[in-house]
């Protein structure tokens, strides 16, 4: 199986050194291209034997499986430009919430899924979230369930989740990561304790609780009520918290969600040039 990556920013390079190290796919049989070739040419010197790609012509050319790696806004142009070179034997996999699967059923005629990827596959963990169009072959869907399960632990979703399911397995780890930066700061300019040892402790106490949670010894509820000792100090802390934070995430939700209607909008609009021009 060959596969290939368009788009080598941030969620793209995470899925080629998550695939290499994990050994779901040889690097030798995986080829990438970006925009700035600059980019994708420094993957290459953290792994050889990737091929680059000077177009995404030739990595539509190459690959069985290709990643679309790039900005929503920007999958249009690239797609109408390179279509004369998708084959419809190929599966064409967008890792973008605010394009459907239907979407780009309507514009190719190749198998198509979406993948959703997070930070955390870089560290061979974490979920991605998975939707399959409805003409994908059953052998492609469970090629790109195998393939996610090396990196993750693929979820299929359905669309009318998908957002909010990416603002819990692929923004939670900037959301929860600024919370307990703020933790931090919070600990050091309120006491003596340095910001090396307060961020010492917060790391170690988070991928501590991962673990329990991994190792379902507890669960949230569980830990919280553990940790919690009526009349203690815990106690005090959480009411601070249950005061100034109960609603801080639904505003967190919303807003995120009129983003992804934005985007949807713009989306749409450039896709809708198809239909009226049929």
């Amino acid at each position: 199986m060959k596969i290939g990556i368009i788009g080598t920013g941030n969620m793209g390079s995470v899925l080629v050194a998550s695939f290499i190290e994990s050994s779901a796919i040889s690097p030798s049989r995986l080829m990438v291209t970006n925009r700035t070739l600059s980019k994708a040419e420094r993957l290459q010197h953290a792994y050889p034997k990737i091929k680059i790609g000077n177009t995404p012509e030739e990595v539509f050319r190459f690959a069985e499986i290709v990643f679309i790696c790039v900005k929503p806004h920007e999958f249009y142009s690239l797609l109408s430009a390179n279509k004369n070179y998708i084959s419809k034997h190929q599966l064409l996999v967008s890792i973008t919430s605010p394009i459907s699967c239907e979407q780009l059923e309507d514009l190719l005629d190749c198998n198509i899924a979406r993948a959703i990827p997070s930070i955390n596959n870089r560290a061979l963990s974490g979920s991605s979230l998975i939707s399959f169009g409805s003409r994908c072959h059953p052998d492609y869907k469970e090629k790109l369930l195998t393939l996610m399960s090396f990196i993750s632990t693929p979820l299929m979703i359905d669309e009318n989740i998908t957002r909010v399911s990416s603002d819990i397995a692929s923004c939670g780890p900037a959301f929860i990561g600024y919370v307990l930066q703020c933790f931090v700061n919070s600990a050091v300019n309120q006491t003596d304790i340095t910001k090396a040892q307060a961020t010492q402790l917060a790391s170690d106490m988070i991928i501590g609780m991962g673990k329990l949670l991994e190792k379902e010894v507890y669960t949230l509820p569980a830990l919280i009520q553990k940790v919690c000792v009526k009349g203690g100090i815990t106690g005090e802390g959480i009411k601070i918290l249950s005061s100034e934070m109960d609603e801080v995430f639904d505003k967190v939700i919303q807003r995120t969600h009129e983003k992804y209607h934005e985007e949807c909008e713009k989306v749409n609009q450039q896709f809708e040039v198809k239909e009226e021009l049929k």
